[in-house]
């Protein structure tokens, strides 16, 4: 082959500091087998279409396969001065097959082949971190079955707020994770656009069949605007959005771990295989794995900046820019599938410390609202209920007293519509079951909750084959 592509326009050759320079092989070497797929689908097209032969077609995807192997085994040179995956596999190919290489490129241009691997690649790893999504759902649904027992301060403002199940807290992690599910999923519609065939911009003069090649890569749509197909990154965007989210709520969860197994807390115990110690001092387990995915949200965080200043101002349609996209992206697809798969090992190791959580719920006046529905059941303006018992807090931390220690005539100086029968109302589990509204933490709801999406796991576990 030439020395470069476009050596026919330039007299000089390419300065060795802008080879270096341009060069994306140590980045898109990974859309090796992405580039190959798509490569032997444009064969196969080009041969049904008569644009080449039959035997070139085979002698061409022969070629392709060999130079698979070379890579997959490691036996495989790669240098600057090709810049690209797409320029490597094209010069080696010359190697298997001589000159009919040359028609490999017929009817495309690296812009559309690019913007193809991507996709290719992106489908394929979209559809991994959408299994690795239902396998940690599954999780978090059996660990709110196991401890269906265990009761806990509920939280507002960092401040003990209401007593709610265990388990609930589980399934709001749950139900961030599900959306999170449906987010990549419904973003593999923008993905599966088959862009091949667009050429560098404007289309090919060649009788190509685009609707094969798509069904050939198993794509469900074509890209119409060939400008666009070259050009559009934002598939990329989106599931960069999506990780984002997603690494919110792995940080959210992050965070209480990191609380709940503090001195402090010591609601929960993290797996010694899941923690580290100190190089100074011998008594310390720390929580770096949660606190290392807490940081992680800021690379991903950063790749979708990235990509969003990187298309801001970018005229149609190619431009060289897009070479940087994919650093962001792949890092962003490493980041968000090592976090699921760590999460995944080590949430089911998790001690749970149900003990310590219910000790937890005997201070702060976590009552205080059931005292004021009490008091409204009895006929008494909420606003008004709401006053009462905030005097009877006041007295309770004068007095260090919590409500539910006070005596009968404690109570009753704040209102004579309270009864002996007060004090059931006040227990933490007669507190969590009248919070039967949908949605709410009563033990039924809760038990329901858990089959509903266990009964859902099921289903889309069977459906993408997850064991």
């Amino acid at each position: 082959m030439a020395e470069k592509p476009w050596d026919g326009r330039f007299e000089e050759k390419t300065d060795a500091a802008v080879e270096a320079f341009t060069s994306s092989i140590d980045i898109d070497r990974q859309l090796y087998a992405y580039d190959i797929d798509g490569s032997i689908a444009h064969c196969r097209m080009l041969a049904r279409a008569s644009i080449i032969t039959e035997a070139e077609s085979n002698a061409l995807i022969d070629g392709l396969e060999k130079i698979r192997v070379e890579i997959t085994t490691g036996n495989f040179v790669f240098s600057d001065r090709l810049e690209d995956m797409h320029m490597h596999i094209e010069d080696r190919l010359a190697a298997h097959v001589g000159v009919v290489s040359r028609k490999l490129h017929t009817a495309r241009s690296r812009n559309d082949q690019v913007a193809l691997d991507v996709r290719l690649y992106l489908r394929d790893k979209t559809r991994k971190i959408i299994q690795g999504l239902v396998g940690l759902r599954k999780i978090l649904v059996d660990m709110a079955d196991r401890h269906m027992d265990v009761v806990m301060p509920g939280y507002t403002h960092l401040q003990r707020a209401q007593p709610v199940l265990f388990s609930h807290h589980l399934m709001a992690y749950y139900e961030m994770f599900l959306r999170d599910t449906q987010r990549f999923t419904d973003g593999m519609k923008r993905i599966n656009f088959m862009p091949l065939g667009a050429a560098a911009l404007a289309g090919t003069t060649y009788p190509i069949d685009r609707i094969y090649t798509a069904e050939l890569l198993d794509f469900p749509e074509v890209c119409e605007n060939s400008m666009d197909a070259v050009s559009d990154r934002d598939f990329i965007m989106e599931f960069l959005a999506d990780a984002s989210i997603c690494m919110v709520h792995f940080s959210r969860f992050s965070e209480e771990l990191v609380l709940w197994s503090s001195s402090e807390f010591k609601f929960i115990e993290l797996s010694d295989g899941f923690s580290t110690g100190s190089s100074i001092m011998p008594q310390k387990k720390n929580p770096d794995v949660p606190e290392l995915v807490r940081g992680k949200t800021g690379r991903v965080f950063g790749s979708l900046i990235s990509l969003l200043t990187l298309m801001k101002s970018l005229p149609l349609a190619y431009n060289r820019d897009m070479q940087e996209d994919k650093a962001p992206l792949f890092d962003a697809v490493d980041t968000l599938s090592a976090c699921l798969d760590i999460y995944t090992r080590m949430l089911p190791k998790i001690k749970i410390n149900g003990k310590q959580m219910a000790e937890a719920l005997s201070t702060g006046y976590i009552n205080a609202t059931d005292m004021a529905d009490y008091l409204v059941c009895r006929g008494m303006p909420f606003r008004e209920a709401h006053g009462c018992v905030g005097r009877a807090v006041s007295y309770g931390l004068s007095h260090r007293k919590e409500l539910h220690e006070m005596t009968l005539d404690e109570l009753r100086s704040f209102s004579d519509l309270i009864e002996d029968d007060i004090f059931p109302a006040l227990t933490t589990r007669k507190m969590i079951d009248r919070r039967q509204s949908f949605g709410g933490t009563a033990t039924d709801n809760v038990r329901a909750a858990v089959r509903r999406a266990a009964d859902r796991m099921a289903d889309e576990m069977r459906s993408i084959n997850i064991q």
